[in-house]
Order: C-alpha cells, then sequence, then structure tokens
C-alpha cells in the first residue's frame, strides 16, 4: 500500500510509506514494526477522518438516478436508538467545472433490498442523485448522530457518526441515452419565473393534462405496511385489478410479481396521452387514513423502509413513462397533525424523508396541503394559517436541493403568500362549480395577482369542478361537454399550465373509490386532444398571454378566448359565440386561418375563410359545423 486509495477517493498520492532503511536482520524488525504501526495508524486515519467509500450504483448518466449505498452502524425500523430521528447523512456533490452545488439528505435503508426482503433492520444507509452536468463529479459525505440530529439545521450537530462520515469520492458522468417520454431525456422540469415550467435539458416548455383521483392512489394492496389490517377504514385498500392487463413484460415489480395492477394504471394514463397523477402520502386522519409512511398509524418518527421503497419502484416508472409526480404532502384534515400545525420535529422529519428518498426525480412538485386553511367546519386537526404555511414552504425552500416547484392548494386563498420571499412559486388551484365555469377567471386572477407582486406564478388548475361531481364518469357523462370547454381549455387559454382532473365523491368510481382510470376513458382523448393540439402545430404558448379584449370579451366570460403574440400568432377559443371577429389594428400581417376540433381532435382544417389580412377587425368566418358547438382557431402568420 503506497497511497490512500478508495474509490474515487481525491487524496490519492498524499500519504506513502516512508523508504526502507537498508539495515541488518534486527533492524528490519524493528522496521516491520515502525511499518505495521505506520498502516495501523493510517487505517484509523482513513476510518475516523476519510469515512468508508459507498457503492456506487445506476447509470452513471446525466439525470440519471445515481445512488450512493453505504455500510454503516446497525439499526432497524424499531431500534431504541432511532434511527430516523437520531442520525443525519448529507453529501454535497459539486461539479468543478460548473461551480454547481447540491447538497442532498439520505436515509437508513435497512439491508438495502427492503422492498423484496421486507427487512426492517440492516446497516445500509443510502442517498440518490440526479446529476445535471456530464463529467466529473465529486462528493462529500457528512455523517452525524445525536438527538434529534436528523431535523437540526446546524452543521456540526451531535457528533460525527463515524463510517462514512467525511469520505471524499467522485465519479463520472456521461451524457444521457434516453428519448421520448423518459423524463431523463427531457432533464429537470424547473419553475424558471415564467407561468410556465421548463425542462433543463431540452428547454421544452410544459402543459399538463392527469388525473387528481383517486386521492388515496397509494392505498395499496401490495404495498408492505400496516395499513391493510389497522381499523382505519381497511375497506378503501385498493387492488387496481382492472389495470392487471395494461402491465407488459419487463416493467417492474417487486415480491414475486406484486406491484403488477399499479404499474399497470400508470402505463394506461400514458398510453391515453396524459402526462400527470397526484397522490396523497400522507392521509392520516384524512378522509381515507390508508397511506402514510410510517411503520403504523399511530408513530410518526418511524418510517416504513420496505413501503418506501416501494413507492420508488412505482415513481420511477412513472417517470419513465412521462408522468408527472404531484406530491400532496398533506389534507385539511391532517393539516395539523404532525406538530399541532407548525413545522416541528416530526414535520421536519416527514419533509426530509420525502425529499431524500423521491426528490432526486425530475417532474414533480410539493404541495403543501391539500385544500389548506380554516375553512372546514370541525376540523380534525388544528388548521394552519399564513405563519404555519409559510414555515411549510420555507423549509422546502431551503432544504430541496433541487428547488421543485412548491405549491400549496385552497382552501384559505393564495394572497398571502404571493411574491418571491414565500418560496411558493404557483397556486394548485380548487373551485366549487359543477358546470367548471370560475375556472377560466380563476386562472387570470391568480396570474395578474403574482405578476402585480413581482413574482409570477405557474398557475394549475387540479382539483376543478365541485367535490360533489367535478369529472363524471362517462357512462354518466360520455360528452364531458362542460369540463372541456368551461374547465379544461378554459384553463388552458387563460394562460395556466394544465389540469389535473377530480373525481366527485358523489358518483361512482370517485375520489377514494377509483380504481380504473378507464371510467373517464372518453374524457382522456379530449384531454390529450389539448396537449396534442399545442404541440403538434408548435404553438409557442409560453410567449403568449391571454388577450381576450381581442375577440370583443373584455369582462372574460366563458363565451370566447384568445391567446396571442400578437403580430404572430392567435389561438382562439369559441365556447359560446356565434361568431368571431379579431382586432388585427395593431399589425400590418396577414395571416393563415385553420380550425380544429377540440372534442374530435385530428388535423386541422380550412373554413371557408382562409386568410385575413392586419390593420383592421376581421370576421373570422362561420365554424365548420353547428353540430360542434366549441372550437379552436389557429392563425399564423404568413
Amino acid at each position: 500500500m503506497t497511497s490512500l486509495f478508495y474509490q474515487g477517493n481525491r487524496l490519492k498520492g498524499q500519504f506513502k510509506t516512508p523508504s526502507r532503511p537498508n539495515c541488518g536482520l534486527g533492524s528490519n524488525r524493528l522496521w516491520q514494526k515502525t511499518q505495521m504501526l505506520f498502516f495501523l495508524l493510517l487505517a484509523a486515519a482513513t476510518t475516523t477522518v476519510y469515512g468508508q467509500a459507498p457503492q456506487i450504483t445506476g447509470e452513471l448518466k446525466k439525470w440519471h438516478k445515481v445512488t450512493l449505498t453505504f455500510e454503516g452502524p446497525e439499526s432497524s425500523e424499531d431500534a431504541e436508538y432511532n434511527p430516523f430521528m437520531n442520525y443525519r447523512l448529507n453529501i454535497l456533490f459539486v461539479h468543478p467545472e460548473s461551480g454547481k452545488e447540491y447538497l442532498v439528505p439520505g436515509y437508513f435503508a435497512a439491508d438495502g433490498n427492503a422492498a423484496e426482503t421486507s427487512a426492517i433492520g440492516g446497516n445500509k444507509w443510502r442517498a440518490h442523485f440526479a446529476p445535471d452536468e456530464v463529467g466529473r463529479w465529486e462528493f462529500k459525505v457528512d455523517f452525524r448522530k445525536g438527538s434529534y440530529c436528523a431535523v437540526s439545521s446546524k452543521p456540526d450537530t451531535g457528533v460525527s457518526g463515524g463510517f462514512m462520515d467525511a469520505y471524499q469520492g467522485e465519479f463520472t458522468i456521461a451524457p444521457t441515452d434516453k428519448t421520448g417520454r423518459d423524463f431523463r431525456a427531457k432533464g429537470r422540469l424547473q419553475y424558471v419565473g415564467e407561468r410556465y415550467l421548463k425542462f433543463a435539458e431540452t428547454g421544452e416548455y410544459f402543459l399538463k393534462q392527469g388525473a387528481d383521483a383517486p386521492e388515496n392512489f397509494l392505498a395499496y394492496a401490495d404495498f408492505d405496511g400496516t395499513f391493510h389490517n389497522d381499523g382505519h377504514k381497511d375497506d378503501l385498500v385498493k387492488t387496481w385489478e382492472s389495470h392487471l392487463q395494461d402491465w407488459k413484460n419487463g416493467d417492474p415489480t417487486w415480491k414475486n410479481g406484486k406491484g403488477k395492477a399499479m404499474i399497470g394504471a400508470l402505463n394506461y394514463l400514458a398510453g391515453k396521452g396524459l402526462n400527470a397523477f397526484s397522490f396523497l402520502t400522507n392521509n392520516i386522519e384524512g378522509d381515507d387514513q390508508n397511506v402514510f409512511p410510517y411503520v403504523d398509524y399511530d408513530t410518526w418518527d418511524r418510517i416504513d423502509v420496505s413501503k418506501m421503497d416501494q413507492w420508488e419502484i412505482v415513481f420511477g416508472h412513472a417517470q419513465k413513462m412521462g408522468l408527472f409526480l404531484h406530491f400532496k404532502t398533506l389534507e385539511v384534515e391532517n393539516q395539523g397533525l404532525l406538530d399541532n400545525g407548525g413545522v416541528g420535529a416530526n414535520s421536519k422529519l416527514y419533509y426530509r424523508e420525502l425529499i431524500a428518498r423521491f426528490g432526486h426525480h425530475l417532474a414533480l412538485n410539493w404541495n403543501l396541503c391539500e385544500e389548506n386553511g380554516e375553512w372546514v367546519k370541525n376540523p380534525k386537526t388544528p388548521p394552519q394559517d399564513t405563519p404555519e404555511r409559510l414555515a411549510m414552504a420555507h423549509y422546502f425552500k431551503q432544504n430541496d436541493p433541487y428547488h421543485h416547484h412548491l405549491v400549496i392548494h385552497n382552501g384559505k386563498k393564495f394572497d398571502d403568500l404571493l411574491g418571491p420571499e414565500s418560496g411558493i412559486t404557483g397556486p394548485s388551484v380548487q373551485t366549487h362549480r359543477k358546470d367548471f365555469a370560475s375556472i377560466h377567471k380563476e386562472v387570470l386572477h391568480w396570474l395578474e395577482a403574482s405578476e402585480n407582486a413581482g413574482y409570477p406564478w405557474a398557475v394549475a388548475v387540479d382539483e376543478p369542478g365541485d367535490a360533489q361531481h367535478s369529472l363524471l364518469p362517462d357512462a354518466e357523462d360520455p360528452d364531458h361537454d362542460l369540463a372541456r370547454r368551461n374547465g379544461l381549455w378554459g384553463t388552458l387559454m387563460a394562460g395556466g399550465w394544465g389540469n389535473e382532473w377530480y373525481f366527485g365523491y358523489a358518483h361512482e368510481h370517485s375520489d377514494l373509490t377509483c380504481e380504473d382510470y378507464r371510467s373517464r376513458d372518453l374524457f382522456w382523448d379530449q384531454a390529450n386532444n389539448a396537449l396534442t393540439f399545442f404541440k403538434d402545430n408548435r404553438i409557442p404558448f409560453y410567449e403568449m398571454e391571454n388577450r381576450n379584449e381581442l375577440v370583443g370579451n373584455p369582462e372574460n366570460e366563458n363565451t370566447v378566448y384568445c391567446l396571442a403574440k400578437e403580430g404572430e400568432v392567435y389561438v382562439i377559443y369559441i365556447n359560446d359565440a356565434d361568431k368571431v371577429e379579431l382586432d388585427l389594428t395593431h399589425t400590418s400581417n396577414s395571416f393563415e386561418v385553420q380550425w380544429y376540433n377540440p372534442k374530435k381532435g385530428g388535423k386541422l382544417i380550412q373554413g371557408k375563410t382562409k386568410k385575413v389580412d392586419g390593420g383592421q377587425n376581421v370576421d373570422l368566418g362561420k365554424t365548420p359545423s353547428k353540430k360542434q358547438k366549441d372550437w379552436v382557431i389557429l392563425l399564423t402568420k404568413i
């Protein structure tokens, strides 16, 4: 041994053995003892100062998950010395060429294979990282132990945890080889101070359409955990059996074939052209009460490691299939559960574990609470107000290394969170009308309010409609006209970045009982039509703004909407109007006029008016068919 060298250790060559003297036999024995003592001291220094090397797994490619697994202290979910609360594993990743740094939290991983073994104990400690640059990345490990160490922000909290503490290493990242829907081909989806989120690799802006229900998506029989038979609404635990047909050979499973039906459900959503879904990660005291990361219903500082590993399998497949992850961390019934509404030790641990285990995923948002605030009668836990809302936001703002999109749901309106200081980068809007008629104005309001506050939000409507009905099953409403016209297109034409669709509790396949996404199959086609229109026609929606006044709708009623990049391109949506005139007095350009059927989709079609000239108010002609009430008109500069 002539150098201090572990996998990737930056200290290679700093220590060398002293030259052996030319001496007799007695001196030789003395030299051997001296040499042995030197190596013992060196080994001790290596362990206590420079730590133990991790196993590095995963494809070492840009945007791919890189996992570092360490052999650390032996522990278990039920150990007297709590491994979740009393150890803190942080890893600083540095890209020297760009200067980028990410401080990534790690976690206790039991035997390192808990998704398959259901192990509750072991000596494996783990961190995930999604590198955003090619080339050499360096990392340094900080492993501390002490009471409540995991939830401390003090850099030198407690004492060194030994083992891997202070280890320094490196690895090299190659370009990604992914294409298509897989988010690893697009890069991390980021809030960039605009109305739309943007992929870091491709520069592509994101419009979403997906499922907001069932909120208890993760209440799944194939996951490990005590929720199956803990006496809390066990009848709502799902099998997702109807989607077993959608699982494909080569898709992931766990424990000899478990998980196929849930993986199939995600395949179905992606196959319909959707790109988002949402789920609660803690609904203790909520409507379902079967989803939580803990070992049981009442222990909030002990994490079920194998269940979390199984969640990770599902989330990883979703990202591969191009499905945005909407993490809803709390709901109104349990917003005050963990720390009476504040952000104390239990809340910090909960957030830290979510970030550590799932924050590496590329396309997601953290929703601080569904239906947040004091707005329901007889809340089950203390309600949250502005200080508590800000405290939650600040934790993620300060501790999520990737700064994912951060939202909160109403309940309480969002005025107290406007501006850059809160950390909130957009609202997750819920509305309350069966006919979806308030959505267009609601999106316009929050876009304008956030702009006026100096921090433009990305606004999504993630629970359109009302609680009883919202998006009805195809069996009851095969046309879905109001959802399409007032909800879907009302959002997009205001400048919102998309929708997730709630299933009303008064109908079959509801927000709690749905186990079959095919119950809304006909509507998913209409949602995909909207995404296809903007994508296939290369509409620069991210450069366009709502200009309803150009089509004679200054009051922003649900009649006709206009999204415009003035002088270049106009998208006009006829919702409820006999004819449309467009004010082109601000430009001298000429425009091609084409029509699109938002219900049936398909290619653009020509109407009687094929071309219009600027400098005047122009009549865009009659709709191609009177049977279809709503139409989209696309004007592109010639």
